[in-house]
């Protein structure tokens, strides 16, 4: 029975752990080198990835750690744990539309600098309509966004008697089935941006969307407008950003990314990072990807790779099954059989999937593949990693 090294570069939860079953996986001495490696917030993009690493699993949806394009260049399969974390992230995001629109973490600092007060009960009452805000209810919350968090975030602002706007051009099935038809879908962000009182971002950092709220969407939305990020601060134009809350046109801005610039705007408000901190989104996302991570190895099966395309064939249940990580390129299918074939090996079922430029083909055997058969397959141009997974 085949064993396999995992490492971590980060404490990963037990519980993900412990869906590495002991009897294929042992703990490496090396993290760097194991053959599957566990990673949370852990640069690695100046890290060497020796050849034996076959699978990165990144507990926690956001890869921007991970050298995508290397791994898949390298033959090294890269999972995330989308979902995992939205119920800790969506919280949160309720969490900071009560903080902006009440003065709760103002009134809170006047409480601890006046503490010494012996008559603070009575002084209360006179300071504290300086910290007096509105309700959420009837209010209008635009949502940039509507994947695993937007849609928690939409469906409990819902809840709590908001009018939700969704904006999200890319909107898969399974997302448009989460969201509740109370929503209003509208198809331009402008619509959005000129309707509400209260924007919440939850799309992914790409070089498509860095500096997606900025002074030319800003200018489009109402005075006063709160706006909350618990995506990415590059989402958000900083420069842009302290210019509309110095002129108020943004009302409060809060975000769970400080860097050097946005800690010191006005009327914003920094959380440390902590929309994923939760021991509960913490085990979701470590059971989740292990679960990825252990499938891969043991049945080749790829699911929630950012790398590679998601490829499903079950557990093995023929004498052997062949996975190939290759180029998208024509005759590569082909070429996989035909060597196959002029081995007299019979294909007893296969499939290929493709992504952009990369592909994967898993072929399922009803005889053992011997050693020379796969040596050439790897040698083929295109082919970055050949793995045979017999069925003990």
């Amino acid at each position: 029975m085949a064993t396999y090294t995992y490492g971590c570069l980060n404490n990963i939860d037990p519980a993900g752990i412990a869906q590495l079953p002991a009897d294929h996986f042992v703990k490496a001495e090396n993290d760097e080198t194991a053959d599957v490696i566990l990673v949370r917030s852990a640069k690695m993009h100046d890290m060497e990835l020796p050849r034996n690493v076959r699978a990165i699993g990144r507990a926690g949806a956001g890869v921007n750690n991970i050298p995508l394009e290397r791994c898949a260049e390298q033959g090294i399969v890269v999972f995330n744990a989308p979902g995992a974390n939205a119920n800790a992230v969506k919280e949160l995001v309720i969490a900071a539309l009560m903080l902006s629109s009440r003065g709760i973490i103002a009134g809170a600092d006047w409480v601890r600098d006046n503490q010494d007060d012996p008559d603070i009960a009575k002084t209360v009452e006179k300071a504290k309509k300086q910290f007096a805000g509105t309700e959420i209810k009837g209010k209008k919350l635009g949502v940039i966004g509507l994947g695993a968090i937007g849609a928690l975030v939409a469906n409990a602002a819902l809840d709590l008697g908001m009018e939700v706007y969704g904006f999200d051009p890319y909107l898969s099935v399974d997302a448009a089935w989460r969201i509740s038809n109370r929503v209003h879908h509208v198809t331009k962000q402008e619509e959005l941006y000129q309707a509400c009182d209260y924007i919440t971002i939850h799309v992914p950092a790409m070089d498509s969307t860095k500096g997606y709220l900025n002074a030319e969407s800003f200018a489009q939305m109402k005075d006063g407008v709160k706006i909350l990020n618990f995506a990415r601060d590059v989402l958000v134009d900083d420069d842009d950003m302290a210019a509309a809350l110095e002129s108020g046109k943004v009302g409060c801005y809060i975000f769970d990314f400080p860097n050097a610039k946005n800690v010191k705007m006005k009327n914003a408000i920094a959380i440390p990072h902590l929309g994923a901190s939760t021991a509960e989104a913490e085990t979701n996302c470590a059971v989740m990807v292990a679960d990825q991570l252990r499938d891969y190895i043991l049945n080749g099966n790829i699911k929630n790779s950012v790398n590679f395309p998601n490829c499903d064939m079950g557990a093995v249940g023929t004498k052997a099954r062949i996975v190939v990580l290759h180029r998208n390129v024509p005759n590569m299918l082909s070429h996989i059989t035909s060597h196959l074939g002029d081995a007299g090996i019979n294909i007893a079922d296969l499939t290929n999937k493709s992504r952009g430029n990369w592909a994967y083909t898993m072929v399922d055997t009803d005889s053992a593949v011997p050693n020379d058969i796969i040596n050439q397959l790897r040698n083929a141009d295109g082919i970055v990693r050949v793995r045979v997974i017999h069925n003990d």
